[in-house]
Formats: structure tokens, C-alpha cells, sequence
């Protein structure tokens, strides 16, 4: 049942496109129709049918002629969309996808943190990746969450560097980032990332040396790279 006291679209496309990604609707298969939607959660038709073009628009599912709406191959996703990639690391977390998603972030970094470094004058938008880099040393010290530092940072660097197609890259790189720390952290049995890791990547930063940072970012990303492959190929 839909709680009736929040938004009823919204509240529908999650449950759905949840449904979806966990594999309750088969893929390639008929989805329910708007009017088999409204009477199984008891909702109005202009409720569904938004509810479907927001699913749409997200790849989810397609509307076919004479075949009507169908699920659609996970390739078709979008996996830019901070719900879609929501939905499938926590329908499915797996190691595969951690290592895409990684491999990702070792193109995209490295890269703004050079163009931070290059943009080192600008001063609110280093200071946030200072404060975040603060936080993480509160929470080696127990005072903060560590899972928020850590993403607060790397969003930070995003954001400094000046590029607009960085910045709007943020929702979704916290999203997956949220899942992502968290894996490799256990994989390596620690609780929170290393302080003077991203530390060196700040201070390459501030001191205005483009390939320093990006080569920090890099010794940072290689190190989760190498640890979701050694777990990859262990026994299962």
C-alpha cells in the first residue's frame, strides 16, 4: 500500500522501478497496464501514468506498439539516474558492478582534481573540500560519520573543478559512492578510508600542481581497484 500523506507518483515509481531492478517483473516480458496498476494500489489513472513516464524516461520500461508496456534489458537503463542506480546497488551490490563503477571514477577524478588543482584561487569551493577533508579527521577520531566525510570530499573535488558536467555528475556519484566505500572498506576490514590518502590529494590541490593531484586520485582508486579484483577472482 502507498502511504497517502507523501507524493503518490513518487511513492509509486520507487516501488515500481524497485520491483523492476529486483527482478519481479521479467525482462523483455508484458508489464501491467495503467488501469491493472490503478486498481492493484488503488490509485487514479493520471497517478500511473505518470508514474509509468517517469520509468519511461528512465529506460525501465518502453511502450510497444500492439504489444504494450514491457520491461526493458538492463542495458537500456539509465544508469546516470541517481534512483536507477539506487535501486540496482541495493537490489544488487555486486563486485562487477562496483569494479564498472570504479572504473568510471579513474576516468573522471583524476581529472577534476587536476582542474581543482588549476583552480586552486578559488576559494569557497577548495575550502569545502578542506572542510570535508576535517570531517574525515573528526571521524578517524570518532566525531563524525566516515561513510558522509569521505563522499562530502570527493563531491567536493567534483565541484571544484569548475566543470559543469563534473558538477552534475555529484547526485550520482554519491549515490554509488554510498555503496561503494562502504564494500571496500569491509573488504579491507577497516571502518573508514585513509586520512593521509586524501590528504595528499588536498594539499596537491591547494598547492596548485595539476599532476600531483591526479596522480593522488589515482593511487587512491588503483588501490580499490586492485582490491575488487583480488576479490573477484577468490573462491565464492
Amino acid at each position: 500500500m502507498l502511504d497517502t500523506g507523501r507524493n503518490l507518483t513518487h511513492q509509486l515509481t520507487h516501488q515500481l522501478g524497485a520491483a523492476i531492478v529486483q527482478g519481479q517483473y521479467a525482462i523483455d516480458k508484458s508489464f501491467p497496464t495503467e488501469a491493472e496498476l490503478s486498481q492493484q494500489f488503488n490509485i487514479s489513472r493520471s497517478v500511473t501514468r505518470e508514474a509509468v513516464k517517469m520509468l519511461t524516461a528512465k529506460g525501465l520500461i518502453a511502450s510497444r506498439p500492439r504489444q504494450g508496456i514491457r520491461v526493458m534489458p538492463s542495458t537500456h537503463w539509465n544508469m546516470f539516474d541517481a534512483d536507477v542506480l539506487g535501486w540496482t546497488l541495493n537490489a544488487r551490490p555486486s563486485l562487477e558492478l562496483l569494479r564498472e563503477f570504479t572504473q568510471l571514477r579513474m576516468a573522471i577524478e583524476p581529472e577534476a582534481a587536476a582542474l581543482a588543482a588549476e583552480n586552486a584561487s578559488d576559494g569557497p569551493r577548495i575550502k569545502a573540500i578542506g572542510d570535508a577533508l576535517a570531517r574525515m579527521k573528526k571521524a578517524d577520531e570518532g566525531q563524525d560519520d566516515p561513510l558522509v566525510a569521505d563522499i562530502e570530499f570527493h563531491c567536493a573535488i567534483l565541484s571544484a573543478s569548475n566543470n559543469r558536467f563534473f558538477y552534475q555528475l555529484r547526485d550520482f556519484i554519491q549515490v554509488a559512492l554510498r555503496v561503494s566505500i562502504a564494500s571496500t572498506n569491509q573488504l579491507k576490514g577497516v571502518l573508514a578510508a585513509n586520512y593521509e590518502d586524501h590528504k595528499r590529494i588536498y594539499d596537491a590541490i591547494c598547492a596548485g600542481e595539476r599532476e600531483q593531484a591526479a596522480a593522488a586520485v589515482k593511487v587512491l582508486l588503483v588501490e580499490v581497484m586492485d582490491l575488487i579484483n583480488r576479490s573477484l577472482v577468490k573462491p565464492r
